[in-house]
């Protein structure tokens, strides 16, 4: 049987303390941690207090890389093991709980748990802080309603160096647990701003920033687009594209050449495709 003193105020020297030590056993699924947890997960928002769920040791790993503060990190007894890689790299203030399996489970998305969850607060950043680049490449998300299609589009936009992506109205909130794993971190440290989009396009506007938009149907070629200035490029969802009211905002369309028997790609796929092309213009300039 495990000694239940190890969790419960047995006090050492820190040259005796393992990095196991400083995890607390909680038993309970109604413990107020484990149901701020489980209903970060289950709703796709943050906390109340701005955290955001997270789960598996990859995106522990890159939340620790990325600089993140965390309020709280879970350990399934399953997974105990894990503490002692994670928990060094973690502030010692940062509350560290061990729990069953089976309340571990109830609190978490996957079938198959990593045995590794946390609550992590995601850097904030105003649309100020992403035109004060030299020149801007940005991507707008307008109608992404699938969180994995999302995440996809800021883990190409980190990969091919957007200085942020901007998400308007009836778009997968970036904070959602599926988001952020479809992203696999990328939403941690690249600019992310919830705009309204008339406002935030006069802005850009202002600003210089030449307003693209991607069409399945028409549009200049891809290749021939210009995207060496400031420039953002709108993603639509799939079916519906970008909005009426949003497109009539723009300065023009783009199309990426594809078979006609296709009716229109993937968004995630889109917007790959599309910030591959900038970066190659922009790396090549």
């Amino acid at each position: 049987m495990r000694n239940a003193s190890r969790y419960h105020g047995l006090r050492k020297t820190k040259l005796d303390q393992s990095p196991n030590d400083r995890l607390r056993l909680i038993t309970s699924r109604q413990n107020n941690a484990v149901k701020e947890l489980r209903a970060a997960f289950h709703t796709g928002r943050p906390t109340d207090d701005g955290y955001s769920a997270v789960e598996g040791v990859h995106l522990l790993e890159e939340a620790i890389r990325s600089g993140l503060r965390f309020k709280t990190i879970f350990f399934s007894q399953a997974a105990e093991d894990r503490a002692g890689k994670l928990l060094p790299q973690i502030h010692s203030n940062v509350e560290t709980l061990l729990l069953p399996d089976e309340v571990f489970s109830s609190a978490v998305l996957t079938e198959s748990p990593q045995g590794v969850a946390a609550l992590v607060k995601l850097k904030t950043f105003k649309l100020e802080d992403l035109l004060r680049a030299e020149n801007p490449m940005l991507l707008g998300v307008a109608g992404v309603q699938d969180p994995g299609n999302l995440g996809t589009i800021l883990r190409s936009a980190e990969a091919f160096g957007a200085t942020g992506v901007l998400i308007g109205d009836k778009t997968a909130s970036p904070w959602n647990p599926k988001v952020i794993r479809g992203s696999s971190g990328s939403v941690f440290r690249l600019p992310v701003v919830k705009v309204e989009w008339p406002a935030a396009l006069e802005q850009l506007r202002a600003k210089g920033v030449q307003i693209l938009a991607t069409s399945s149907h028409k549009g200049e070629p891809l290749p021939e687009v210009d995207f060496t200035g400031p420039t953002i490029v709108l993603i639509g969802g799939e079916g519906a594209g970008v909005p009426r009211d949003v497109l009539a905002s723009v300065d023009g369309t783009l199309a990426i050449p594809h078979s006609p028997k296709v009716e229109s790609l993937n968004a995630g796929i889109a917007a790959s495709i599309v910030m591959y092309e900038a970066a190659r213009q922009r790396n090549t300039q």
